[in-house]
């Protein structure tokens, strides 16, 4: 029979110690932050949606485009705290989770959130001045409601990480592990539903200023179907004559090369006609000199296998901002593109 010292060191118990300790951590770290979460959504819903009801400061239909589901959001923070205050973590946020939807439904909305408040603040002088009036109370510290209004999504993250952290720390045995397995997998669904809608909405708010950027035939239509991932300046090297500085704009299906307009054009100066459009399942990018990330730059050529068009991408100039083939994401390897520096190096950055 095996005979235990009791002075001896025990792995598994100082690895359960560990995990208690973690646990109790990010317990107290969502306990103190859900009471500072729910005491900025109290002071929104009251300082500003409760006040602006009574005043009549906006219409209905303005106020829910701003503020969206605000309040169901401040109800369901309301309903979560006495669980966790009371230690009762499995409880509660299994419960929460059927206010998920309400996040969804706020992600959707918040690109509309913000164009009203901008749209409000510009042309409602009412509304402007009664928006200073409550951002100067002691109670905000200095935030202004631009910055106030992206909380619950910020919220979620916090909730995703930490609950996902508390249920990693929850032993088998204990009786809220099944309850804080199934609210971590279901608060990380919503918090990658919602990280997709704002990359939806980012790509949308690029596709509006690439269009709005360009004009011509070939041009019409782009906002449709497809996903912005750079722009940059190239020197393209026509068989004949001097190289032309263009710029490319690259989405995921097609490569557009736009002409810059004269500076002193009356009505379209600083923006581009559209000169090509190729669909990248019929383009091959190849490099016949140098690299992207060398001193002296290189060549490109760019290959049409059904219309039959070649040129070359001069990058021979040097930038300590290139984009490098080699350190590009894999879905853009094949196509990427370096951006010149006959303008400054930002020029060529995403914007």
């Amino acid at each position: 029979m095996e005979i235990s010292c009791p002075g001896a060191r025990c792995p598994v118990q100082e690895q359960r110690a560990r995990w208690e300790r973690k646990r109790a951590c990010t317990a107290r770290e969502l306990l103190e932050t859900e009471r500072r979460y729910q005491e900025q959504l109290g002071l929104v819903a009251t300082y500003f949606l409760g006040i602006l009801k009574a005043k009549g400061t906006l219409r209905p239909p303005e106020r829910q485009a701003l503020f969206g589901s605000w309040e169901l959001i401040y109800g369901a923070s309301q309903e979560l705290l006495p669980y966790l205050e009371g230690g009762c973590w499995g409880q509660g946020l299994e419960g929460f989770c059927r206010h998920l939807e309400l996040y969804n439904q706020f992600a959707a909305n918040s690109e509309r959130s913000q164009t009203t408040l901008q749209e409000q603040l510009k042309k409602n002088k009412g509304f402007r001045r009664f928006v200073r009036l409550q951002e100067g109370r002691p109670e905000f510290g200095g935030l202004q409601l631009q910055e106030l209004l992206p909380l619950p999504l910020q919220r979620l993250q916090q909730y995703e990480n930490l609950v996902v952290a508390l249920a990693e720390n929850t032993g088998p045995n204990s009786p809220d592990h099944q309850q804080l397995t199934r609210a971590a997998r279901l608060i990380s669904e919503t918090a990658q539903r919602v990280h997709t809608i704002g990359q939806k909405q980012k790509n949308d708010q690029h596709l509006r200023r690439v269009q709005a950027l360009l004009s011509g035939r070939q041009a019409k239509g782009l906002t449709s179907g497809r996903w912005f991932l750079r722009q940059g300046w190239l020197l393209v090297v026509p068989p004949h004559g001097e190289p032309r500085p263009r710029m490319f704009f690259l989405f995921t299906d097609v490569l557009l090369m736009a002409k810059p307009r004269p500076p002193l054009h009356l009505l379209r100066s600083g923006t581009f006609a559209c000169k090509a459009l190729y669909p990248m399942t019929q383009c091959h990018l190849s490099r016949v000199f140098g690299h992207s990330g060398g001193p002296c730059g290189g060549l490109l050529s760019l290959h049409g296998n059904s219309k039959g068009f070649s040129f070359g991408l001069d990058l021979s100039e040097p930038c300590a901002k290139r984009w490098s083939l080699s350190s590009c994401p894999s879905l853009m390897r094949r196509y990427c593109l370096c951006p010149q520096t006959r303008r400054s190096c930002h020029a060529g950055t995403t914007v």
